[in-house]
């Protein structure tokens, strides 16, 4: 029987969001409007998929979610200050984000950047905080996680994105800008989650491998879906990356062929779950999930 993934990812949105509205302070703590402002985009209605990578990848080597929730919940501040700064006229310049008017449309340039700024701080706070594993396991994750979020990964990624405009990418460096801006933020999901369960180190690289392709074909179907998708059904707007003259797959290599190593890339990293049996069930769900969605 085929894994049933969309009360998986409920329970795991239900737990993250949960701990998340726990653990922050309430949007009336003072000064108000930065509080509204960083649960406005955190609470947006996000599906919410790297927290369920962490879980999943704890379950997977025999741990549980109750270990992984933390180091999800930093992991999905991390994504989210990271939308709010793309989203800046600096950056994309773009009015929504899941389906809402952008954190800087309602709040303000100078407060989304404000609001940016905590959820990226106050997530390796959460993580030191908020865990209860052994503290070298601790600092592992926040070494895993700044590794990801910073000049090694996605402000890497976004670096060369900004600067990649107007400019024809050969494939490798595509590959590169791909597999940082939004690559490295996925690995790190899955590697926490192994963090989390204490898991061995050949199951963590294997789960690494797996990783890196869901990371690479997640950012091939974003593109593909930027050629295909709606607004409404995707809640921002389609095209943008064509009217900015963005370095993406369909650009550089052809829709068919994009979507052809999206799958390629899925099934590879279906093939790094075998040792994993019905255990890594949610891994595989969530690897046909990342190429095959349609929003």
């Amino acid at each position: 029987m085929a894994f049933d993934l969309g009360p998986f990812l409920d329970r795991c949105r239900e737990r993250v969001d949960g701990y998340l509205d726990r653990t922050l302070p309430p949007a009336d703590r003072f000064p108000r409007p930065l509080f509204e402002a960083v649960r406005y985009s955190l609470f947006a209605g996000g599906k919410r998929i790297r927290p369920a990578f962490a879980i999943a990848a704890a379950e997977a080597v025999g741990g549980g979610a109750e270990e992984a929730v933390p180091l999800a919940a930093a992991l999905e501040m991390v994504h989210t200050y990271s939308l709010i700064h793309d989203d800046l006229p600096a950056m994309d310049d773009d009015d929504l984000r899941r389906g809402r008017p952008t954190n800087h449309r309602v709040y303000g340039e100078g407060m989304a950047v404000l609001a940016g700024d905590a959820l990226l701080t106050d997530a390796f706070l959460v993580l030191v905080e908020g865990s209860t594993l052994p503290a070298e396991r601790v600092l592992q994750a926040v070494r895993v996680l700044a590794r990801a979020a910073g000049s090694g990964g996605m402000v890497a990624g976004q670096a060369l994105d900004l600067e990649s405009e107007g400019r024809q990418l050969d494939l490798p460096t595509l590959e590169f800008l791909h597999t940082h801006k939004t690559g490295a933020l996925i690995r790190a999901s899955v590697v926490l989650g192994a963090i989390a369960a204490g898991a061995a180190p050949e199951a963590t690289r294997a789960l690494e491998r797996y990783a890196e392709r869901v990371g690479l074909a997640f950012q091939i179907a974003d593109d593909v879906l930027d050629v295909e998708g709606t607004t409404e059904a995707l809640g921002k707007p389609v095209g943008s990356d064509q009217g900015r003259a963005k370095a993406t797959y369909p650009a550089v290599v052809g829709l068919a062929e994009a979507k052809r190593r999206a799958e390629e890339l899925m099934r590879e990293a279906e093939e790094y779950l075998d040792r994993f049996g019905p255990a890594g069930a949610p891994l595989r769900a969530l690897a046909r999930f990342v190429v095959e969605r349609r929003h």
